[in-house]
């Protein structure tokens, strides 16, 4: 093939006919070796008003992958066109080898390829090109992986251990296989304190059991204990991710552990507790356990008196792996810390950048009573008749010192409000300042609601750790396919741990000081639900919580501080709480604090502002029209640029689509600004400041001007029916030929008919929609 002939092939032509034989003659699998066409990243989710969208101009797309195992890749590699140079991907080759953390990066448009080595020998380039015939074998190129990445030959046999594998295709999330090759590679070179930081809903649970069963399967472990807080938490483990363990695995349950399983999942609570005869692991030797995973270790385990403490001091000789979503430690007396640097981070803004994350939009509602104080009158007593101390109350009081019962129903209101107006039935939870607090805000939810809570009482629950009903309904409020309980009230139980993934609304109506506490009630509603349209939530704060967004800790680099000597404590030292630390113990303290109830002080919404996480990670005020407007201007530098572009297009779909890569959808944007309005007005009206016509009005102008009266009958007749379609469903509907098969065209005859048999041919039929299609348009020429 001569050149000028290859700089007429497609990108997928070149891939074709030139970069994947030159790969295969390298040596490598085309079936288990080389991935094509890899989604690294889907691109963020945009969120403004109750509209959201994906800007796939962000979305991160490497044409090859190539791996020594599944799960385990080792090079990236660009294609371009023939008209490009050689080295042109090779930027963009290099930001996806740096985001899969490998060391070589090459690219290439078919006449050979541009190379980059992040670890050359002495004497050698790091950036050079290569014959298509001299593409690097698998063995040299992990050969370089394993230099890059530190492994040594006797561990590479552990470190190339085969993913579980379920048959349907499933692979890791570039992160996730990113954390537990780490994490296989780190246990392989010996170490035995391992710290993972992985944002709520980035899949802690399946990262870690991949990690278990690679490490299992290569029998580098034989028993494992996944060490949790919470009884739903190892219950949900069980039944979902750690399933294909089957018979090897068991909950410990009725104080025993059993040695004739190999996987362990286990409440710290059931392995011990206050008394000696509590301490059933000690029931077992120390080595037992070849393998200790302790999820969400920045909880308990990090108090000095903490019952996981004495676990981890017992089977010392294990592999100890910590998982957390909020690593944040600080300075501590002891000077200590337990796990050391995190073997891997992946933080929620950087999920929510990939798109991988649910954004969310906060609505700020300050109360009159909250913000300008209340001062109760001389003499003034309380519902039960009691003095009333005359002194400021504020927002720290409210609810934890001062319930005014008008303010509890407000809140209530203004929930419901946000709920009828977009979904009654999008699951919502409301955090309060105490047990007391959440049940008096279910019963105000209930008034609120009305026939909500009338035709299924379970609309609203109060779900808290002293509510047996409450509890029993905690894996239907979880639970994606059931409708109930809508609405949890709750204090402490869902600030972690619990994965509902459908939640769209959180609510704070509880003092917020613990950076910890406030991601973890963050993550609960960052989960994305495709199959529940579940794209971004809404954070409704009454407390003023989320002003910790503004905090560089909320979502900073994890900082580990010291390392333990053979002499130090071994369990890590709580993080250090901003102000008050609103903690469980707090909370229980606050359920026998005598409150002042007062009913008659009427209460009332000072202001609300509504902001949205911007590309930068910062909370800003911007309508989807203003980011539609925005995003548009940088497609299109004019309305002349836009005009000319627009009037030149062969099909309008493809700038409709090039919009859509940014996140703009104008069916949606329609819905802001008026459905009548076609994309032509809409783009023009919203970017440019020109006065719309909608699409009837576009299109009766074209019949007033007589534009038919050049064609013959039936080509009069199609191109007037075109003419209507474009009016009732826009231009899209009509540039797809799909159209002629439809109620009026199929009583004129079939498309192929009415294309041949009207309009002379294909070519003449593209002419005359062309023609209609500037007939339109023409006034914005």
């Amino acid at each position: 093939m001569d050149s000028k002939e290859k700089k007429q092939l497609s990108e997928a032509d070149i891939k074709a006919k030139f970069i994947t034989p030159a790969i295969v003659k390298a040596g490598w699998d085309e079936m288990t070796q080389i991935r094509r066409e890899v989604t690294l990243t889907p691109g963020p989710v945009v969120v403004r008003g109750n509209l959201s969208s994906r800007n796939k101009k962000k979305k991160k797309f490497a044409d090859y992958v190539l791996q020594k195992e599944k799960g385990v890749p080792v090079a990236v590699v660009e294609a371009k066109e023939n008209n490009y140079s050689i080295s042109h991907g090779l930027q963009q080759a290099l930001g996806y080898a740096d985001i899969l953390d490998v060391p070589s990066a090459f690219s290439s448009n078919g006449d050979g390829f541009a190379s980059h080595n992040k670890v050359p020998v002495e004497g050698d380039n790091i950036e050079k090109e290569l014959s298509m015939d001299n593409f690097p074998s698998p063995d040299e190129l992990w050969k370089r992986y394993k230099a890059f990445r530190g492994i040594e030959d006797e561990q590479e046999k552990l470190v190339t251990q085969p993913y579980y594998d379920d048959g349907s295709g499933k692979e890791p999330r570039y992160y996730q296989a990113e954390a537990i090759n780490r994490v296989v590679e780190k246990v392989a070179q010996g170490e035995k304190r391992l710290l993972l930081v992985m944002a709520t809903g980035t899949g802690k649970t399946y990262t870690t059991f991949q990690i278990i069963w690679r490490l299992w399967q290569a029998k580098k472990v034989k028993r494992i204990l996944f060490l949790v807080d919470r009884n739903i938490l190892a219950d949900q483990t069980l039944v979902n991710d750690f399933k294909p363990f089957g018979s090897v695995m068991t909950k410990i349950k009725n104080r025993k552990i059993d040695p004739a399983y190999e996987i362990y999942l286990g409440l710290y609570q059931a392995l011990t507790g206050p008394y000696e005869e509590d301490k059933i692991f000690k029931s077992v030797s120390r080595d037992f356990f070849d393998l200790i995973v302790i999820d969400e270790c920045h909880r308990g385990s990090a108090n000095a008196d903490s019952a996981w403490k004495e676990i981890l001091e017992y089977f010392d000789s294990a592999v100890q792996l910590g998982l957390t979503a909020t690593p944040k430690e600080t300075e501590y007396a002891s000077n200590i810390t337990y796990f050391g640097e995190p073997v891997y981070t992946y933080t929620l803004k950087q999920g929510i950048q990939d798109g991988f994350l649910a954004p969310y939009k906060v609505v700020r509602i300050d109360i009159d009573k909250d913000i300008l104080g209340w001062i109760p009158s001389l003499g003034m007593k309380d519902d039960l008749g009691n003095p009333i101390e005359q002194r400021l109350y504020n927002q720290a009081d409210m609810d934890r010192i001062l319930v005014l019962n008008k303010r509890t129903t407000l809140v209530a209101e203004r929930v419901m409000k946000l709920l009828k107006a977009t979904d009654p039935y999008s699951k919502t939870i409301i955090f309060c300042e105490d047990i007391d607090h959440a049940e008096r805000m279910r019963k105000a939810i209930v008034n609120a609601a009305g026939k909500f809570a009338t035709d299924n009482s379970k609309y609203v629950m109060r779900i808290t750790g002293d509510s047996i009903e409450g509890k029993a309904e905690l894996d239907n409020f979880i639970d994606p396919e059931s409708r109930y309980p809508v609405i949890a009230t709750t204090s402490e139980l869902l600030t972690t741990g619990v994965d509902a993934k459908t939640c769209k609304l959180i609510v704070l109506d509880k003092t917020i000081n613990s950076m910890t506490t406030f991601k973890q009630i963050v993550g609960r509603g960052t989960r994305i639900e495709e199959s529940q349209n579940k794209y971004f939530f809404t954070i409704m704060d009454f407390k003023k919580a989320t002003e910790l967004f503004k905090d560089p800790e909320f979502d900073g680099e994890p900082v580990v501080i010291y390392e333990p000597t053979d002499d130090d404590d071994p369990v890590p030292p709580d993080p250090t709480p901003i102000g008050d630390e609103d903690d469980e113990s707090e909370v229980q303290e606050t359920e026998g604090r005598y409150k002042i109830r007062v009913s008659g002080v009427e209460v009332s919404i000072l202001s609300e502002r509504v902001e949205y996480l911007g590309e930068d990670g910062f909370m800003v005020t911007e309508s989807y029209r203003d980011y539609s407007r925005k995003n548009i201007r940088k497609e299109f530098s004019s309305l002349d640029d836009f005009l000319q572009k627009w009037q030149s297009a062969k099909k309008k779909a493809a700038i409709i689509e090039a919009l859509g890569e940014y996140g703009i959808e104008l069916p949606k944007l329609a819905q802001e600004v008026g459905k009548d309005y076609g994309d032509f007005d809409l783009i023009c009206h919203i970017a440019f400041d020109q006065p719309p016509l909608t699409k009837k009005e576009r299109a009766n102008q074209v019949k007033k001007r007589d534009y038919f009266a050049k064609y013959g009958e039936q080509m009069r007749a199609v191109l007037e029916a075109l003419l209507d379609k474009y009016a009732d469903e826009g231009i899209v509907s009509i540039e797809n030929n799909n159209v002629l098969k439809l109620n009026p065209f199929s009583s004129i005859g079939t498309p192929v008919e009415i294309i041949n048999g009207v309009f002379g041919g294909k070519t003449n039929y593209e002419l005359a929609l062309q023609d209609l299609e500037n007939e339109l348009f023409k006034q914005a020429q």
